[in-house]
């Protein structure tokens, strides 16, 4: 369908001959939707402008789901499967017509299948297939919805557990935690939460009420509150999953749990913690779906890229990645070990803790309980003749002195810091007592980084800038030429925060020649910044802004997270 479809845009004139190549080159190098291709190298403002015009030109109408508030009773007289695999969702019912929400309208097939299933006459509307597929995950629930749960849980004719001072006994929670509607409560969460792409889930305990938070994109959005009778048999339910004494109150405990949801396993990693009014929960969610270890889609400009690749394929040296925590330092090196991974490789990794299995990869997690520290585990690893090492952390003068001495000794070393910025690293390394010079002769490249909000595209719109704004940008002038920014106004594909997904922005600093000389020179912060602006390093207040006047992330997310 691309190649027809693509062939009508551009005899169109919606997009250029030199965009249709461009578009269907990457479908087919990338495996990508072609509509999304279109957006990505931004011949359309988004998939609701294609589906408009596909819409007008087969004379059938186009709908913006997000403007739609559709009946789940409605919605469900499609069975999930056929909605899920020919990305279709009922939208309304008018006596014997339903109009259905269709990604692909050529496909007489499946309209067939709905009319054969529903007993309806089926009237179709095109609308963007990554627009559909949200409002099945809204709409459908796997093993019902949260609120169903809810109900049950109100339904149910348990018997409630009256509390002593103590809290319930042993035996209470066991009997309450072992019903079928808390058990389908505490699996809906979770379940929920895997799907909107959460990455942690918070269970909070008030006076008289328990919050629960996902945190989405970096930012904690609070869902329904549960009943506070239940707080002690929820708590002591995900305590039973992760295998941990619900019989302890008293003390924080961590624990792990591992579950299968649609076809494929999640870990979670859980942490308890007593508060006043009950066990503070929180459940880390570990995805390997959700975790993007190619380093193309991480957000790289291209000529960042390009160094970036060019350094971790050196035969020894050291690599840094800075940046405040969530920053996503983690996914950054486990995408460059990814792509180093092979059969001829050795490639060994302390991390604390570990958060992702790959295969060929020899992970150890640190345990400073026991003595197992950075330091420790990277002195072991040197004695079983590793190619490629990542410490998770420098945190003291031990493990940069070894880290340092490693990658003199013709190691690959990757590692983070907690700095600012890269030119920054420098200083901070030779302040836990590494020399400058060993600094200097080890180091092959710093990279800061950030994570960043991107705007939906759903309901993306463009925003006046000011004179005075433009200039507290405080870029370099090349860079305002052109200057545009954009906002998301909130729909409900996005939550109504004009934001979906999350994407980086790197500054990238090799260690040319030249600065090398300047850490010998024990230069400063300032003069070795200027030097590598000048060899051509985009700060990360510039690659915010070179995001934003590409229209991918708002004028707000580029003060919110870098500093001038």
């Amino acid at each position: 369908m691309s190649t027809e479809l693509s062939a009508m845009l551009v005899e169109a004139g919606v997009i250029t001959p030199e965009q249709s190549e461009q578009a269907l080159n990457l479908v087919r190098e990338k495996k990508k939707k072609f509509e999304s291709v279109l957006v990505e190298i931004g011949a359309i403002q988004s998939e609701q402008e294609l589906a408009s015009f596909i819409g007008k030109h087969l004379k059938i109408g186009a709908l913006r789901l997000s403007d739609v508030e559709l009946n789940p009773d409605i919605v469900k007289l499609i069975p999930l499967d056929i909605a899920r695999k020919f990305k279709v969702i009922a939208v309304s019912k008018i006596n014997k017509t339903l109009l259905v929400a269709v990604s692909d309208p050529n496909n007489i097939y499946v309209l067939d299948a709905i009319k054969f299933i529903t007993g309806c006459t089926v009237q179709p509307v095109i609308s963007p297939e990554s627009a559909i597929e949200k409002a099945i995950d809204l709409h459908y629930r796997d093993g019902g919805s949260l609120s169903d749960a809810l109900a049950d849980l109100d339904d149910s004719s348990g018997i409630e557990v009256v509390e002593s001072d103590d809290g319930p006994t042993e035996s209470d929670l066991m009997s309450q935690i072992q019903d079928k509607p808390l058990v389908k409560l505490v699996d809906s969460i979770i379940g929920d939460a895997i799907r909107m792409g959460a990455s942690d889930i918070h269970f909070e305990m008030y006076e008289r009420k328990i919050r629960v938070r996902y945190r989405i994109d970096g930012e904690l959005q609070e869902m329904s509150p549960l009943p506070f009778k239940y707080r002690a048999a929820i708590v002591s339910r995900i305590k039973i999953m992760a295998e941990l004494d619900i019989s302890e109150r008293r003390l924080p405990q961590d624990g792990r749990i591992k579950i299968k949801i649609a076809g494929r396993k999640v870990d979670l990693r859980v942490s308890c913690l007593p508060t006043i009014f009950g066990e503070k929960v929180v459940m880390r969610i570990l995805d390997p779906q959700a975790l993007k270890v190619d380093m193309t889609k991480l957000g790289f400009r291209k000529e960042d890229l390009s160094k970036f690749e060019k350094k971790i394929k050196s035969p020894f040296g050291i690599v840094l990645v800075t940046g405040p925590t969530g920053s996503g330092k983690t996914t950054t090196l486990y995408s460059a070990l990814a792509q180093l991974n092979s059969i001829d490789v050795n490639i060994m990794t302390a991390e604390d803790p570990v958060e992702f299995n790959f295969e060929g990869i020899n992970q150890v997690a640190v345990r400073s309980e026991i003595g197992l520290t950075f330091a420790a585990a990277l002195r072991s690893f040197l004695r079983q003749d590793p190619d490629i090492v990542m410490v998770g952390e420098i945190r003291d003068a031990e493990t940069a002195e070894i880290a340092i001495k490693a990658a003199l000794t013709g190691h690959l070393v990757f590692s983070t810091l907690h700095t600012n910025d890269a030119p920054s690293s420098v200083t901070r390394l030779i302040d836990m007592g590494t020399p400058n010079y060993l600094v200097a002769s080890a180091t092959q490249l710093i990279m800061a980084q950030r994570m960043t909000k991107k705007i939906c595209s759903n309901c993306k719109e463009e925003i006046n800038l000011t004179p005075e704004v433009v200039e507290s940008l405080n870029v370099p002038k090349e860079m305002l030429r052109g200057i545009r920014a954009f906002s998301g106004k909130g729909c409900s594909q996005c939550n109504n925060t004009g934001k979906s997904g999350r994407t980086g922005i790197y500054e990238v600093m090799p260690i040319s020649a030249e600065i090398e000389k300047l850490i010998l020179d024990k230069a400063s912060d300032t003069e070795i910044r200027k030097v590598a602006m000048e060899e051509g390093m985009f700060t990360l207040r510039m690659a915010a802004v070179d995001k934003m006047k590409q229209g991918i992330i708002s004028l707000e997310e580029v003060f919110a997270v870098t500093s001038a």
